[in-house]
């Protein structure tokens, strides 16, 4: 009978249990319309009810809702197996050492259908199995740092990411990864930048946006592009993804200028305001600028101090200075603002505004358009902003420029000390001035304007 745990229910197991199929069986379903034929699926326990799943010859999962079936046949079986074979990962003395830190996402990982959670397969064996390009570029040593959402990321797991780097930069390795969901990868990527001090070797965040099992997924040319990249000179942090959806390129963006920019393509990362560092294809990089860090023998230092009582707020219509009123009242440190057009707020709230910084809080004033610059000194508005004494974040990214505070006012208690490293350029976030290209480029322009 039907393996309830796949979450078959209601009329949808009625029809399985009258048939006689369970789950893995091969079927041929004819609807009104069309016939289908493929493996039937367990459910995920919070999928919409009345559908069958299969998944077909091509791969790509189906969903078909009950009512359009009229015949259903088993016409044979093909049981899943979620255990990824170990192989021996060949160490080659002539190749760079790296290390692939995890902390969940989907990019070494694959799906396990019952549940729809993503399972790990973390161990270098496994990735050899998965992607056996990663042998040709670097001996790999593998290690779960922490499994958690993307959504779930926080200051105190940046700290530890900070903390294992520094271990891994100082024992010998040549270059590390770390496999992040999505969703937080910039704030991750920006933490870093200013957490690691005297960085000596390439530190390549790299995730997917869609989960190894699909045909579809960017997993694997992630991976190697990653793995590229922290076997380079390059000794920043940087992120690394698809630049385009037809899986030939990956780009190498600054952990401090980076955004993600689409919620499921797969070219979804963008550096903003700015070109990328340069790219990877086929196992090789092109770099777009030299102004970059280089490989050093400098030991790496993860200072981790980081005042967690700050905000980040999107201005918006109606916004109440009871928003404001509550961060002072609760003893916040920093408020970073993500303003309307060049950096403007409701002069409703200006009062709490001033209020807040006459209490020794630090509001620091960015644009929520991403591209451009904070442009205060424009509008009367925005003069009497800085008036107040709202210091203007530049072209940071309202997340960069949240993290930054945070790093900062973790640092030191000097308030005046504390604008002025806010204000220094510490880890690339701010740019002389924005590249016209960077708004829309394309890799033939970039290819073209760059002969580096």
């Amino acid at each position: 009978m039907v393996d309830h745990s796949g979450g078959y229910k209601g009329k949808t197991n009625e029809l399985l249990q009258k048939n006689k199929i369970e789950i893995w069986d091969i079927l041929k379903i004819t609807t009104e319309n069309e016939i289908f034929e493929g493996v039937l699926l367990p459910r995920n326990e919070y999928s919409a009810p009345n559908y069958v799943e299969i998944k077909l010859d091509n791969n790509y999962n189906l969903g078909i809702n009950v009512s359009k079936i009229t015949k259903v046949e088993k016409i044979g079986k093909k049981e899943a197996r979620y255990q990824i074979p170990e192989k021996n990962f060949p160490k080659n003395k002539a190749l760079p050492n790296i290390s692939l830190l995890g902390t969940g996402g989907t990019v070494a990982s694959r799906l396990d259908y019952i549940t729809g959670a993503v399972i790990p397969s973390f161990t270098p064996g496994e990735l050899f199995s998965s992607v056996p390009e990663l042998a040709e570029i670097c001996n790999l040593e593998t290690e779960i740092v922490f499994e958690i959402l993307s959504e779930n990321m926080k200051p105190d797991y940046w700290q530890k990411l900070a903390l294992k780097v520094e271990k891994e930069a100082n024992s010998g390795k040549d270059g590390i990864i770390i496999g992040h969901g999505t969703d937080t990868m910039g704030f991750t990527s920006a933490a870093l930048c200013f957490m690691l001090e005297d960085l000596s070797i390439p530190v390549v965040l790299v995730g997917s946006q869609r989960s190894s099992d699909r045909p579809s997924s960017d997993a694997a040319i992630n991976l190697i592009n990653a793995t590229t990249i922290a076997t380079s000179d390059i000794a920043e942090v940087v992120v690394t993804m698809l630049g385009s959806s037809s899986h030939d390129y990956g780009l190498i963006h600054r952990g401090t200028l980076v955004r993600k920019m689409h919620s499921s393509t797969r070219n979804t990362f963008r550096t903003i305001d700015s070109i990328p560092l340069g790219m990877v294809r086929d196992k090789k990089i092109r770099m777009f600028t030299d102004n970059y860090k280089r490989k050093t023998r400098s030991q790496t230092k993860a200072n981790t101090k980081f005042e967690k009582k700050i905000a980040l707020l999107y201005s918006y219509p109606g916004m109440n200075e009871e928003l404001i009123d509550f961060f002072i009242d609760n003893k916040y440190r920093g408020i970073v603002i993500a303003g309307t057009g060049l950096g403007h707020v409701s002069t409703e709230l200006y009062s709490s505004i001033e209020r807040a910084i006459q209490e020794g809080i630090i509001v620091v004033m960015t644009v929520q358009t991403l591209h451009g610059f904070t442009g205060m000194n424009v509008y009367s508005t925005g003069r009497q902003l800085l008036d107040i004494g709202v210091i203007p974040g530049k072209n940071m990214i309202p997340e960069t420029a949240y993290v930054k505070l945070g790093c900062c006012l973790g640092q030191l208690d000097d308030i005046k000390e504390v604008k002025e490293m806010f204000l220094a350029n510490l880890a690339g976030e701010f740019i002389e001035r924005e590249q016209p290209i960077a708004f829309n480029y394309d890799i033939d322009s970039l290819l073209s304007k760059n002969k580096l």
